[in-house]
């Protein structure tokens, strides 16, 4: 996070200049309140904004908005039925294939295996690697071909519970994606009316959990078809990839440009979008990117349509005075 704030300083020298306002925003968590100190380190004691004083505000209704979306809890996270296509690929042939290989390699009957315990062993594999850049003893145990497998498993939970697999995952995230543009369109105010920008550089600290169902919201990395429990090999080019979209210190950045050698006024504030350091191409331009107003036109209706507590409303279900009590 500290690497990642320099990048973005040394990328954009005039959002990060001295004296100008960081706005931060984090999750109540403790690992995110620690990403969003490091982040301001990295910025270094020569900005103003680098000090101690940047307030944090904790805003979990933005940063942990699956937190508050009783329709998502309710549907999904508690309901063991809305992953059966994760558990069905755990019990399925390229999963027995990997239980037999580790059980053999590590001289155990294979009923004393599970695709839980083998996937316990594969992340720990993992987590050695990115974090201590240490090869772990358990990565002995696996080939590429079963870490192909592994990951899909790991995609089908991520695209059943916070992508593409139920619309709800998506819609939750939309209070996020409005509060973003919020912030876009103010900016934009203030430079027309000729005022300083109030704030410049707006910094929100959150989860992979917030990230995913916001850029499925946007309808970046979607396949045409599903990610299911029978398709692995169909899947194998698939776009929808979490280790790709979502590694660690994920990040989005929008950069809200002003154009003002533009003609058109329409051309004179354009966007582009950022995922892990590396443009995005815009689906209504196809390229990296847009002026603000086409964007805005291309997500209008989430913008104005899409209701927090609407989507997140529990279906009505008729009780009679026996069930209240």
């Amino acid at each position: 996070m500290e690497l990642l704030a320099r990048r973005l300083a040394a990328r954009f020298p005039a959002l990060f200049a001295a004296r100008r306002r960081l706005a931060l925003a984090s999750s109540s968590k403790h690992r995110c309140l620690q990403s969003g100190a490091a982040f301001r380190r990295g910025l270094g004691p020569d900005l103003s904004l680098g000090g101690d004083e940047v307030e944090v505000e904790v805003n979990d209704s933005l940063m942990r908005f699956f937190d508050h979306c009783a329709k998502f809890v309710a549907l999904v996270e508690e309901n063991d039925a809305a992953m059966c296509q994760v558990s069905a690929f755990k019990e399925g042939p390229e999963m027995k294939k990997v239980l037999e290989k580790v059980a053999s390699a590590l001289c155990l009957p294979v009923k004393e295996l599970n695709a839980d315990l083998v996937q316990v062993a594969f992340l720990t594999c993992s987590y050695e690697l990115a974090i201590k850049n240490v090869t772990s003893p358990w990565c002995s145990l696996f080939t590429e071909e079963d870490a192909k497998v592994l990951e899909y498993l790991n995609d089908l939970k991520q695209y059943w519970k916070r992508g593409y697999g139920y619309d709800i995952n998506s819609r939750s995230s939309c209070i996020l994606f409005q509060d973003i543009f919020q912030h876009l369109d103010k900016a934009v105010e203030e430079s027309k009316s000729s005022k300083p920008i109030s704030s410049p550089l707006i910094v929100q600290v959150g989860h992979a959990e917030t990230l995913q169902p916001l850029l499925a919201l946007m309808g970046f990395f979607k396949d045409e078809e599903p990610l299911m429990a029978n398709n692995f090999a169909r899947q194998v080019h698939r776009k929808f990839r979490s280790g790709r979209i979502v590694p660690y210190a994920a990040n989005l950045v929008f950069v809200l440009y002003h154009c003002d050698h533009m003609n058109a006024s329409r051309e004179e504030y354009q966007v582009q979008m950022l995922l892990n350091e590396r443009p995005m191409v815009f689906h209504h331009s196809n390229e990296t990117i847009s002026t603000y107003a086409d964007l805005k036109d291309y997500y209008r209706d989430i913008l104005e349509n899409c209701h927090f507590k609407e989507e997140c409303e529990l279906p009505k279900v008729n009780v009679t005075a026996v069930d209240e009590l």
